[in-house]
């Protein structure tokens, strides 16, 4: 979680420039939203190689140096792990859910007025995958199994109550890493936020 006041280094990668520089005033004016704009998956790819990983990624769905999602999903891996979401004018309830399953952390429409887009990024940064309203209700059946062993054990704790860094102190592990992990569980299983992971926890869990 990124302390609200501290600066945000926000990448926007979108082929068009009025998007990009709209987009990037917009958010410069909200705060403390530090961003930078590329045109390509390459050129982005290049920049996270330069400065380093950014605190959040808006990935543009139809770059013409990308042929799909799981190309353009190489960012997450470069990003280490650091958000990215899928930035698209429209994208089909089928397009969001293979997002989902290649790892972004949810689904912003360009048409979000600039307030609500700031708040939908601090909510992303705040571990939730963050998706419109009227795309809540996509359909996508929760699947346990695919969990790994280690987000299994991370979800039995949400479902108890326990927080990011309760969970982190009991597993060894990093309240860096432990937010990734609720990240990831809440993408595979198509819940908007770990309160509802909890929920769904319940239901399916023994």
């Amino acid at each position: 979680m990124i302390a609200r006041g501290t600066d945000i280094r926000l990448l926007i990668v979108d082929d068009h420039e009025l998007v990009r520089d709209l987009v990037a005033a917009h958010l410069r004016v909200q705060g403390n939203f530090v961003v930078e704009t590329v045109a390509t998956l390459e050129a982005a790819q290049n920049l996270i190689g330069r400065e380093g990983a950014f605190d959040l990624i808006l990935l543009d769905y139809a770059l013409p140096d990308s042929r799909g999602l799981a190309e353009s999903a190489v960012l997450i891996a470069l990003n280490e792990g650091r958000p990215v979401v899928l930035f698209s004018g429209l994208a089909r309830p089928e397009t969001v859910n293979e997002a989902l399953t290649q790892g972004f952390a949810g689904f912003i429409p360009k048409s979000t007025p600039a307030r609500a887009l700031a708040d939908a990024i601090h909510r992303v940064l705040d571990g939730e995958v963050w998706m419109p309203e009227d795309l809540e209700d996509v359909p996508l059946p929760p699947r346990l199994s695919s969990l790994t062993p280690r987000e299994m054990e991370v979800l039995r704790d949400i479902r108890i109550g326990l927080m990011n860094k309760e969970i982190a102190g009991r597993m060894g592990l990093s309240e860096v890493t432990v937010k990734m992990h609720v990240r990831s569980i809440c993408a595979k299983l198509k819940a908007r936020n770990r309160t509802q992971a909890a929920m769904i926890a319940a239901e399916l869990m023994p």
